[in-house]
C-alpha cells in the first residue's frame, strides 16, 4: 500500500482502501438474537477482566483457513444469527491450539467490538465460507446504529425480499 493510501486509510479509520482482504461467514451456532450474541460477549469480557486477561474473542475450528494472509488484511468475521447476517468483528490473528484428543485446531482471534450489519439472508452451511468483501453487507450506518432489534421471522422475510 502507498504512503498516501495508507494515510487516507489510516484517517478513515484504519478502513483497507485496497480490498484484498476476504472475510469469513460463519453460523452463530446456539445464539437466538443479536442481543444474545451482544450480552455473551458482555459475560466473557467481566470474566476476562475479573481474571485479568485481554478481552478478545477466540472462535476454535478444525480447519485453518488457506487464506489467512487475506483474512488478516482486514478481514472480519461474519456471524449468521437465525439464517441472517447480522454483525461481524474484526479478524486479528490465527493461534493453533492443540485439543485434548491431541487434535490440530485453529484459533480465529477476533476483535471484542460486535458491529452491527445490515441484515442479508444466508441459508445453512457447515464450518465456514470465505465472503468477498464486495458481497459482505455493509455496516449500519450511525443513524440506524441504536435501532431496536427486529423478530428473526420479520428480519428474515424482509432480508429475503431486499428490504432489510
Amino acid at each position: 500500500m502507498n504512503t498516501t493510501v495508507k494515510s487516507l486509510s489510516l484517517a478513515l479509520g484504519g478502513v483497507n482502501l485496497t480490498n484484498k482482504h476476504i472475510n469469513l461467514v460463519k453460523l452463530c451456532v446456539g445464539i437466538d438474537s443479536l442481543a444474545h450474541l451482544e450480552s455473551y460477549r458482555a459475560e466473557k469480557a467481566e470474566r476476562a477482566r475479573l481474571l485479568g486477561r485481554d478481552d478478545l474473542t477466540a472462535h476454535v475450528t478444525r480447519m485453518w483457513p488457506k487464506r489467512s494472509e487475506e483474512l488478516l488484511d482486514g478481514g472480519s468475521l461474519f456471524w449468521v444469527i437465525k439464517g441472517v447476517i447480522l454483525a461481524r468483528q474484526r479478524i486479528l490473528q490465527f493461534d493453533e491450539r492443540i485439543g485434548a484428543d491431541g487434535i490440530r485446531r485453529c484459533a480465529i482471534i477476533m476483535a471484542p467490538e460486535i458491529i452491527k450489519t445490515e441484515a442479508a439472508t444466508r441459508r445453512p452451511f457447515q464450518g465456514w465460507r470465505y465472503l468477498k468483501p464486495e458481497d459482505a453487507p455493509p455496516d449500519l450506518t450511525r443513524a440506524r446504529e441504536f435501532d431496536d432489534e427486529l423478530p428473526a421471522e420479520m428480519n428474515l422475510a424482509l432480508a429475503a425480499i431486499g428490504l432489510r
